[in-house]
């Protein structure tokens, strides 16, 4: 069969589907990917070389003023204008290109974000629509970032997806206008949904007690995808990791650092005083932090599963991949988020009983050396490895999404069906 998969956002959203595509191509299917331009020599090192750039630059999204300065007062519309414009930029070159991508295809596969593009082009074309989403992005009661009445949830992600959806809607109009479709009148989302679109959650169910049988079975669970890959420091690491005690590993994912120097004093004076070692991921800071102190080690990135197994805590940014990672390895999490799904999953931590959570921009000295405290207790270590032992692993979940996709191709169902 032919699959074409178009997902945007960072490394952490399109690596899953790319290790989807590697796994659909290795059983004999043609795979061609879209991905942002920043990211399509990552996914050609991996095996996948029918690639193409899908939108602008994830990095240069990241950056933009509506990531880094969205707690700032500014006047609503213009808020709401540039909240906009960064919502549908590229939203027509995206469309191009996956109309393009998917001629003859059997099945669509794509991210979380810019669902809609891809969502246009399968009824477009014809074929089924498949779905990763790395957080639970469908109206239900349980996925909240503070404690809520579940009826309260639904309402207000209903009401979420429908203000999304107006707020999209002269780019989704036009996508729709080219490709010759009716003018929609249903949000997104429920047109999503009403088309039997195969909704596969790439991540635990273990972390939303309750919310599969909510869904009643009906949107799949595959854990957390990563391809688990190496890097070129591993040895490094290793040789250094065992040189001494066991580290607290820092890392912030693709999250802007505005002052790498004085997070690094940070880290470092903290450490000092816990009587800890630190590894440091400084993958994506905008300036070189300079060279490893007397208690730091300072890399460009790391390989999650043998490096946090060795490590007694983890401090990051909240991303689900990373999250999901240190969980596995039986480690505690000090979650410190900014935008987007974060705020979720850093507060899963707390919820779960496996770390703490704190805003990144009101972290202090004293917060972060609170925290560290709080989860470097034997009973945080104890209940992140209870809870590690019904996660799944990487490469199963590889397997059964790739199952679930052929599954889905090769029935060409696009029948609407009911909200579950």
């Amino acid at each position: 069969m032919k699959f074409a998969v178009a997902v945007h956002g960072t490394r952490g959203d399109v690596e899953p589907c790319a290790a989807v595509g590697l796994e659909l191509q290795r059983r004999g299917h043609e795979v061609l990917i879209a991905v942002p331009p920043d990211l399509t020599s990552f996914v050609e090192s991996v095996g996948l070389t029918s690639t193409v750039g899908y939108g602008i630059a994830s990095q240069q999204q990241v950056e933009s003023d509506v990531f880094r300065d969205w707690w700032k007062p500014r006047n609503p519309l213009t808020a709401l204008q540039q909240t906009r414009e960064y919502a549908i930029e590229g939203w027509a070159e995206m469309g191009t290109t996956l109309t393009s991508l998917s001629s003859d295809a059997d099945l669509i596969l794509t991210g979380t974000t810019y669902q809609e593009v891809a969502a246009n082009v399968a009824e477009y074309r014809g074929i089924p629509l498949a779905a990763m989403h790395y957080f639970p992005a469908r109206v239900n009661g349980k996925a909240t970032p503070v404690r809520l009445p579940e009826p309260l949830v639904r309402l207000g992600i209903t009401a979420a997806e429908w203000a999304y959806w107006r707020l999209l809607k002269p780019a989704d109009d036009e996508q729709r206008r080219e490709l010759g479709l009716p003018k929609a009148s249903v949000r997104s989302a429920r047109r999503i949904v009403d088309r039997g679109t195969l909704e596969i959650q790439a991540y635990d169910k273990a972390l939303f007690p309750g919310l599969d049988e909510e869904w009643r079975g009906s949107r799949p669970f595959v854990g957390s995808i990563t391809m688990e890959l190496g890097t070129t420091t591993d040895q490094d690491v290793a040789t250094w990791i065992a040189t001494g005690t066991p580290p607290i590993y820092f890392g912030f994912g693709s999250t802007p650092i505005e002052s790498p120097m004085k997070l690094l004093a940070m880290i470092e004076d903290v450490c000092k005083e816990l009587g800890e070692r630190a590894l440091v991921s400084a993958a994506g800071w905008d300036s070189d932090p300079g060279s490893d102190g007397s208690i730091l080690k300072i890399v460009n990135g790391v390989n999650y599963p043998t490096v946090f197994p060795k490590c007694r805590a983890v401090v990051h940014h909240g991303g689900a991949g990373t999250l999901a990672a240190g969980i596995r390895a039986g480690v505690p999490t000090v979650a410190l988020w900014s935008v987007a799904d974060q705020p979720l999953w850093a507060s899963r931590t707390e919820l779960l009983h496996v770390g703490k959570s704190r805003k990144f921009s009101r972290t202090t000295r004293h917060s972060l050396l609170a925290d560290l405290r709080t989860v470097l207790n034997p009973e945080y270590a104890s209940r992140t490895r209870e809870l590690a032992t019904q996660m799944m692993r990487p490469s199963e979940g590889v397997s059964l999404a790739a199952d679930l996709i052929e599954k889905a191709a090769r029935s060409g169902i696009t029948n609407p069906r009911a909200e579950a």
